[in-house]
């Protein structure tokens, strides 16, 4: 990490934070501190390679945190479908940022009387109070009533494609469909354009964005130590999953489940079935996971590698080490801070920093 980004780091910590306060941890006591506070509906952050930060809010709006402290809305953002869970949603800052300035964010469009999840991109330069060339690269269709299970967590795969998931819309056969993008993970080029060796791409009458299917609600994802996309899913009652996502995979939803229905009638087949892919970790009850991260920094050691997903129910961030080809959860960090948290990422400065719905604040955790 340069020091003119350490130094913008500790300059915004300076300038908006709140006091800093304890936070238990199998590592000792840790400090958490507030960032930025006064957010509504937090749902993403990103940082930016000359320091400083964006972050996205579900209504619509998309705020940029300078190194000073400063907080700008900025113009330029597409509108948004403003309907139940839908909105102005994930928000990936890519490796080659510095050199092309292009950002990309997920959203819900307003399709008809319906929504459906998608993808822009835009290009936002230093200094500017705007994004400009803001584009629709990609809409899943057909779009849907019921403001329900947009997913919309997006990833910058090794390949150099991006990774988007995709809820089934509240209506659980959509992800065994392979006409429709609901429930599923998608594949595509930085332009939009749909990669040829993606799994469906020739299959008559199969939705050739599609790299994988089967999934509930999938509002995390992030790439483990090993280059793996590991995304995370909210079950029913119960059977919240994190699972390994490979090419062409149908990881069950709904014909198998950990969880029951909301009734508390047994989901599908059960908690197996030939063909239908297990889950690396699953939760009983439900936490509701959003935000997750694969910690790669140097400020806690024994943490690097580890799996960290906010929880939306409990508050709290749940922390898992990899077990063989799986995962389990061995601690959960929790204190008034880790309210209903959306967002969780690895910092270039080695801390953790996550969003809190509940509080309406950014936090960072450090020694």
């Amino acid at each position: 990490m340069s020091r003119v980004f350490l130094a913008a780091l500790i300059s915004l910590v300076l300038g908006v934070a709140g006091p800093a306060r304890a936070l238990d941890s199998s590592l000792g006591t840790l400090s958490v501190t507030r960032v930025v506070g006064g957010l509504s509906e937090p749902w993403a952050l990103g940082f930016l390679p000359e320091g400083g930060l964006l972050i996205t809010e579900r209504a619509g709006r998309l705020l940029h945190v300078s190194a000073d402290g400063t907080a700008t809305r900025l113009g330029g953002v597409p509108q948004v479908a403003d309907v139940g869970q839908g909105g102005l949603l994930d928000l990936l800052i890519p490796r080659d940022f510095a050199t092309t300035r292009t950002l990309f964010l997920t959203y819900s469009a307003r399709q008809g009387s319906g929504q459906g999840t998608a993808v822009a991109r835009a290009t936002f330069a230093e200094g500017a109070r705007s994004l400009t060339g803001a584009q629709t690269i990609f809409e899943m269709r057909p779009g849907t009533r019921g403001g329900r299970h947009f997913g919309s967590r997006l990833v910058e795969g090794q390949d150099g494609f991006l990774y988007v998931t995709v809820g089934d819309r509240g209506d659980g056969p959509n992800a065994q469909n392979l006409a429709t993008e609901a429930g599923s993970v998608l594949r595509i080029g930085k332009d939009g354009s749909l990669p040829s060796d993606n799994p469906f791409a020739t299959q008559a009458g199969a939705a050739p964005a599609i790299w994988s299917y089967g999934h509930r609600n999938p509002q995390g994802a992030t790439l483990d130590d090993r280059g793996n996309l590991l995304v995370i899913e909210h079950g029913a009652r119960g059977g919240d999953e994190v699972n390994v996502v490979r090419r062409g995979v149908n990881y069950g939803w709904p014909e198998i489940s950990y969880g029951v229905n909301y009734n508390g009638s047994r989901i599908g087949q059960g908690t197996a079935a030939p063909g239908l892919a297990q889950p690396a970790h699953y939760w009983d009850p439900s936490i509701a996971p959003s935000g997750a991260t694969v910690y790669d920094g140097r400020l806690f050691a024994d943490w690097r590698g580890d799996l960290f997903v906010g929880s939306l129910k409990f508050g709290l961030i749940s922390r898992l080490e990899r077990d063989g080809d799986g995962w389990r959860e061995v601690e959960r960090l929790q204190g008034p801070e880790t309210g209903r948290v959306r967002d969780i990422r690895t910092g270039p400065d080695g801390a953790l920093w996550f969003l809190s719905v509940t509080n309406g604040a950014l936090y960072r955790i450090s020694r």
